[in-house]
């Protein structure tokens, strides 16, 4: 006589190596983006396998990628940072950011719809909120999710992965920006932005995430003269 106990049958694939690196280096990715790895802070692979609860060997990885994309680099011996910007740098990544992600918000301008206006909508207003209460992180966190909302509805996946390593290079210094008062002129322009996704006007949105960019650069290139 059976137990009537049946085998679990799932589709779900399990866990490859190649998952979890790839998960792993979404939350490296996350933590230089989102501020949790400010320029001149130093983290370890053992430190960081530990965070995330998994073996030394996808964060090795994850931080071989990242190094390779300039998002990090070797401080000493087993410390990595965030790499030092140059004004060099800065300009080059300045005008590629504005040219790349200028096209992004144009093409998003044909798309957009009236949820992913709202949904920018509300992420401006946290931002607001976050500038009012000086809480840093909560603006680079809405930041990043307001402007990738904006390039993921210009519906070019090639173009999302160039500029998400755009950013994984300038996104740690924009905790620079904290104490210059760009979060509240940003803000300026990102209602700009919205307002002319909201038209679909594509040359203003366009021109007003230029200016965004602009902004940005002419406060660091101040901070690294």
């Amino acid at each position: 006589m059976g137990t009537g106990i049946k085998k679990l049958e799932v589709s779900v694939e399990p866990l490859t190596r190649d998952t979890l690196q790839e998960r792993v280096y979404r939350q490296v990715a996350g933590l230089i983006l989102d501020g949790g790895i400010a320029p001149g802070q130093q983290v370890t692979i053992q430190g960081l396998a530990e965070a995330f609860h998994v073996s030394a060997m996808p964060v090795r990885e994850a931080l071989k990628r990242l190094t390779a994309a300039h998002a990090l680099t070797i401080v000493s011996g087993r410390s990595i940072g965030i790499p030092p910007l140059t004004l060099e740098r800065l300009t080059d990544l300045r005008n590629v950011r504005i040219q790349v992600e200028g096209a992004a918000t144009s093409w998003a301008a044909k798309h957009v719809d009236d949820r992913t206006i709202a949904d920018l909508r509300g992420l401006l207003t946290q931002m607001e909120q976050a500038t009012a209460s000086g809480d840093t992180k909560g603006y680079l966190q809405a930041n990043r999710a307001f402007h990738f909302t904006i390039y993921q509805a210009a519906q070019s996946p090639t173009l999302v992965s160039i500029i998400e390593n755009l950013w994984l290079q300038i996104g740690p210094y924009l905790n620079l920006l904290r104490e210059s008062g760009n979060y509240v002129s940003s803000n300026v322009h990102h209602n700009d932005i919205v307002n002319a996704l909201a038209r679909h006007d594509c040359d203003a949105a366009e021109a007003a995430m230029a200016c965004d960019i602009d902004d940005a650069y002419d406060v660091l290139a101040k901070v690294l003269a």
